[in-house]
């Protein structure tokens, strides 16, 4: 049922998610999310629900990550450093 991997997995997952909250660069976020988002459906996966899986890694790894990356580097600074 609940396997060494999958232990391992939501300990790095966490690990991820604390990376992703202290980062100051927003870029590097959003992929430390992407690779969030792709390990909880390698998660979904081994837990044997594939389809929610399969649309995890498109729309969280995928798509998400290109509409966010896209809006971040569409973002005008204020000021001037």
């Amino acid at each position: 049922m609940f396997t060494s991997f999958d232990f391992w997995l939501l300990l790095f997952l966490i690990i991820l998610a604390l990376v992703a909250l202290n980062l100051k660069d927003l870029i590097a976020a959003v992929l430390v999310l992407s690779a969030y988002s792709l390990f909880m459906a390698l998660l979904f996966s081994s837990l044997g629900a594939v389809d929610v899986a399969l649309v995890e890694a498109t729309l969280g790894g995928g798509v998400t990550s290109v509409i966010l990356i896209a809006a971040i580097l569409m973002m005008r600074r204020r000021s001037k450093d």
